[in-house]
């Protein structure tokens, strides 16, 4: 017998695990918070998905995109709202492991507000410039930041996103204080770039993949050990010389706690079955994600107190304070 691949996908749904009957989810369409603004990372993962849990699961995906301190306010609006499968999140390294230190009144804490899904993996910061900036390389360009305080300014999408920490673990690697511009999302950023306004970015890589191999912007550096094959004219941050800067902005879909296990299940398994597309995973190949290895709540929620840890002395470093 041969079974088709869309058998073998709705095979996977229908069956994540015989230890629980499958809920009658969703019903109606779901909302998903994005806390950063459209064209991100965040948001070119999700919107690569939403299309494909659409068709597997039978009702839209919708992004809601609420951005705003470095993503801590959507997450937060994520943690408030009701278990029922009907309001989810996706986020990423910043509101789970960098702002639980740079804000002290959070209205969430990452190890009890959600019911982690799925994790999608991780990308690469990118470190850039104009395609025309005089830093051509990496040295070129930590050399101008370590000449004088605060002489090279570099953006993000926001104070304590990943890249804004990045750029710190930069500047505590190169003997240089750089002048952080945060910004609402990574379009803002790259646009400041674009203009002059702002030097450099330190981004996720997903964001600013397409305006690095149109030339409009150079790369000088992805924070990991190995080069991206989407992009191999971009050293990594090992071959530039700067092998204490390895960071990556992971990402992942949750819950509210309290959303139902079969529900989580249920998603886990769509979400698997979409990313095993081949179009989804030449995508995801393309702005540079990198499979992470843990799987289910209790894994994941370890993953994410671990990073956090690791993020909390580079935060502290950084001396920054929420807006």
């Amino acid at each position: 017998m041969i079974i088709t691949r869309r058998a073998a996908l709705a095979a996977a749904i229908a069956a994540p695990a015989a230890v629980s009957a499958q809920p009658a989810w969703p019903t109606r369409p779901v909302r998903v918070i994005n806390p950063y603004a459209p064209g991100g990372a965040s948001d070119i993962i999700m919107r690569t998905l939403a299309e494909r849990l659409e068709r597997l699961l039978g009702q839209p995906f919708i992004i809601d995109n609420r951005a705003g301190a470095g993503g801590a306010l959507g997450t937060g609006l994520a943690a408030q709202a009701a278990p029922d499968g009907y309001t989810l999140l996706v986020t990423n390294t910043g509101p789970l492991a960098v702002a639980p230190t740079l804000f002290p009144n959070l209205n969430y804490d990452p190890a009890r507000s959600f019911a982690y899904i799925s994790i999608f993996g991780g990308i690469p910061l990118l470190c850039a410039v104009k395609g025309d900036s005089r830093y051509t390389t990496l040295a070129e360009y930590a050399a101008a930041a370590a000449a004088r305080p605060e002489a090279v300014s570099f953006g993000s999408s926001g104070v304590g996103s990943a890249g804004h920490l990045a750029g710190v673990l930069f500047g505590m690697q190169a003997n240089a204080r750089m002048l952080h511009v945060p910004f609402r999302g990574a379009g803002e950023a790259q646009q400041s770039v674009l203009s002059g306004d702002t030097d450099s970015l330190w981004d996720t890589l997903a964001a600013h993949s397409g305006a690095v191999r149109a030339g409009t912007l150079r790369g000088l550096a992805l924070s990991s050990e190995r080069g991206v094959a989407s992009l191999p004219q971009v050293p990594t941050t090992v071959q530039a010389g700067f092998p204490g800067v390895i960071a990556s902005n992971w990402f992942l879909i949750a819950g509210p706690a309290g959303l139902s296990p079969a529900i989580a299940e249920k998603l886990d398994a769509a979400v698997t079955a979409a990313m095993a597309e081949p179009a989804v995973a030449e995508r995801f190949t393309t702005v540079g994600v990198v499979p992470l290895a843990p799987k289910g709540a209790d894994a994941i929620a370890a993953f994410v107190a671990a990073e956090g840890a690791r993020w909390a002395p580079v935060v502290r470093a950084s001396g920054a304070t929420p807006s």
